[in-house]
């Protein structure tokens, strides 16, 4: 490609090198970059591209694309941001897959994961569409798996899965977008049909220091949508609608004023039931999975679909057949056991919060919960949810999460800070293993153990290493170790 078709729509400040130079790639890792390819120099948090510009032209980059001038003797392009370059970079050497599909995002701090996999499921069983997923767990192209590193890939990327998605003949794209991919232009050069803001709790001040700018960022989704599905009953949704530019529908399940509400209401340990109004409509809601919370990803995703012009009756059959999503309520096997072992991706205090309140309303003896906190991300949370944990469990045993870089035994005196005022007997216990399994050799006829944290993760990162760790595999080796 010409290097004139590849810089078409960006903000250029100077141009120094041959429009007509032909490009063979684009890179942003100089280890990565071969003779003819474009080499973006992104300033990083942990280290600043621009360093690399030698190396990227030691190994044959034909042009930089910069923010700062190069020694002379290199060709470049100046931009005002790199990371917004890369995006349009992406989008022109791709082809612009994203403006070929009908793309959905869901944004938020808890219901993202669960909620792409019921939309995907819908937009299955109600079109016969052939749909693409983007998210935290995985990415998959109709049922095919891809591994992902991390929620929102990053912007070129991102730019090929949605090309890999066209060709293989996708027609709809769901996808998770985090506030960081918001702000750091990851997301960009993207239209969205619809969006989803399923609520704000606090989560990665580490990053926006404030939850006003968190929740700024979300609104960042609703600027480049054409409908937007907003969660009214959460406390920032008239801060997300004050700042969006597109039509909005509401929905409700507290009884406040929305376009779509949950009316009638019914928890089970196995699932949730509500009737859904919309203009006029009702319908009978059933999700085979538990809690309120799943209520709320249920309206989420009828209004998206509602968005795109589905009906509601079609709507509340498809997501009578949804299945539950790994890592969030997943019911682990105990066979020959009278209590039961549930996982959940429940990392921050929100999602602590709803899951023990969820298990609550069905738990017929105790509530066991193993949680800790990661490192390396907002400290503030962590005494937070250890007095969540204290108010709302039987019993809990205060673990690792991922500790990454910093000493373990800082963070669990961080959670104890806020378990110190309660009567509610814990245990601190800093290997995951040995935590899981004292919650099992605690457990008692009815028990409820639930492991908050991990979710679909099968790993734990330590240092800079993930070492393997999946909860499942432990409860069937203390299982069968008792055998």
């Amino acid at each position: 490609m010409k290097l004139k078709e590849l810089l078409h729509g960006l903000d250029v400040l100077e141009l120094h090198a041959d429009e007509a130079l032909d490009i063979t790639g684009v890179q942003y890792d100089s280890r990565q970059v071969t003779p003819g390819d474009l080499f973006v120099a992104i300033s990083g948090f942990q280290t600043d591209g621009h360093k690399y510009i030698p190396k990227a032209m030691e190994n044959g980059a034909s042009c930089v694309v910069c923010e700062k001038k190069p020694e002379a003797g290199i060709a470049y392009v100046l931009v005002s941001d790199a990371r917004a370059a890369l995006a349009a970079l992406g989008a022109n050497w791709f082809g612009h897959p994203a403006d070929d599909l009908c793309v959905v995002g869901i944004t938020g701090t808890n219901g993202k994961t669960t909620s792409t996999y019921l939309l995907k499921h819908v937009l299955e069983k109600t079109c016969g569409a052939k749909v693409g997923l983007i998210g935290t767990i995985q990415n998959m192209i109709g049922d095919e798996v891809l591994h992902t590193e991390r929620t929102t890939p990053e912007s070129f990327e991102l730019q090929k899965l949605f090309a890999d998605m066209r060709d293989a003949g996708c027609t709809h794209v769901i996808m998770e977008v985090s506030s960081h991919a918001l702000v750091l232009h990851r997301a960009d050069q993207i239209h969205f049909n619809a969006a989803v803001f399923t609520n704000l709790t606090e989560d990665h001040l580490d990053f926006h220091k404030t939850m006003d700018a968190y929740c700024d960022a979300k609104a960042m989704l609703f600027r480049r949508c054409e409908t937007g599905a907003v969660n009214v009953d959460d406390a920032y949704a008239k801060r997300i609608m004050e700042q969006a530019e597109c039509r909005l529908l509401t929905y409700s399940a507290q009884g406040n004023h929305a376009a779509l509400t949950a009316e009638h209401i019914g928890l089970f340990p196995d699932r949730v039931e509500f009737d859904a109004a919309y203009e006029g409509e009702r319908a009978s809601v059933t999700l085979g999975i538990p809690g309120i919370f799943s209520v709320y990803n249920a309206l989420g995703v009828i209004a998206a679909a509602l968005a795109l012009d589905i009906p509601l009756a079609k709507i509340a059959d498809a997501l009578r057949t949804a299945q539950s999503v790994k890592g969030r309520v997943e019911v682990v096997p105990t066979p020959g056991k009278d209590y039961t072992v549930l996982i959940d991706y429940s990392h921050t205090p929100d999602s602590l919060e709803n899951i023990l309140r969820a298990v609550r309303g069905f738990c017929a003896g105790r509530i066991i919960a193993v949680f800790g906190c990661g490192g390396d991300r907002d400290p503030y949370k962590r005494p937070v949810m250890g007095k969540i944990a204290a108010e709302l469990a039987d019993l809990a045993i205060v673990t690792s999460d991922n500790p990454r870089t910093e000493d373990p035994y800082k963070i669990l005196r961080q959670i104890l800070a806020g378990m110190q005022d309660t009567e509610t007997p814990y245990e601190v216990i800093e290997s995951r293993v040995s935590a899981i399994f004292r919650a099992m050799e605690l457990a008692q006829k009815d028990d409820v153990i639930v492991l908050c944290g991990k979710g679909h993760e099968t790993y734990q990162e330590i240092g800079h290493e993930k070492h393997h760790l999946d909860e499942r595999e432990v409860v069937a080796s203390y299982l069968e170790a008792k055998a």
